[in-house]
């Protein structure tokens, strides 16, 4: 479980989160939606210990980031699809990353198969398109089997196949009673994905809701979203 109380962040003038308080629960995917900018990518970055807040104070299963002895054990993140070494193989990032963690070689192995990057293993990274970087970066993010994963914008560049296939693995890894938050400013990606819904705007909390609850308000989920995210509809819903 994630629990997030009270988040502020600034960027010298720019106040990027604004007293952010939510919960993502384990056994459901939790979509994090908010238009472009609107603090998703910066208050998964807290969560994950990247950032220090300013103000408040984020845990995961009752410890704070910096406090897991594992990390990768324990929480899997994709949150910037390039992020690795583009000189080395696929194999070699994925092993580097499973020592440092006290990870088996096997489970290497095993992440390549589950993401589908298994044939191109034994290439450089830096020669990847965006679509199998993203594979590779969900194959880092489950490498420690983690009881919880954060994904920010893990569709980006895949194709209509690998849509699919994130779509079933997220809801797969949520059946297992894994906690699943996924960051997104695409309402309709999310509709597929996610029951659970986290709405934020100008860093500031809008609804925690599902999907069921928002669609109800309005003709269409898209419109809902858009009325509550341009402040037309005061909505505070719960989970």
């Amino acid at each position: 479980m994630i629990e997030a109380r009270g988040l502020v962040k600034h960027y010298r003038s720019t106040l990027a989160v604004d007293n952010l308080s939510f919960d993502v629960r384990p056994g459901t995917v939790t979509g994090f939606l908010g238009p472009n900018g609107a603090g998703k990518s910066t208050s998964m970055r807290m969560i994950m210990g990247l950032d220090r807040p300013d103000a408040g104070q984020v845990r995961i299963d009752g410890k704070s980031y910096g406090h897991l002895r594992w990390p990768l054990r324990e929480v899997g993140a994709l949150l910037e699809a390039k992020a690795f070494h583009p000189g080395r193989t696929a194999r070699a990032h994925l092993a580097a990353l499973a020592a440092s963690n006290a990870i088996g070689r096997r489970r290497v192995e095993e992440v390549l198969a589950i993401t589908g990057i298994e044939k191109a293993a034994d290439r450089r990274a830096g020669k990847f398109s965006l679509g199998m970087s993203q594979r590779l970066g969900i194959a880092a993010a489950l490498l420690g089997d983690p009881r919880v994963l954060l994904l920010d914008e893990p569709v980006n560049g895949l194709d209509p196949e690998g849509i699919r296939w994130i779509r079933n693995l997220l809801k797969n890894l949520a059946a297992q009673g894994r906690t699943v938050l996924v960051s997104s400013h695409l309402i309709s990606e999310i509709a597929h994905t996610a029951d659970a819904l986290i709405v934020i705007g100008q860093g500031r909390l809008l609804a925690q809701t599902t999907v069921a609850q928002l669609s109800a308000r309005a003709s269409s989920l898209e419109e809902a979203f858009f009325q509550l995210t341009e402040g037309v509809t005061d909505y505070s819903g719960s989970l």
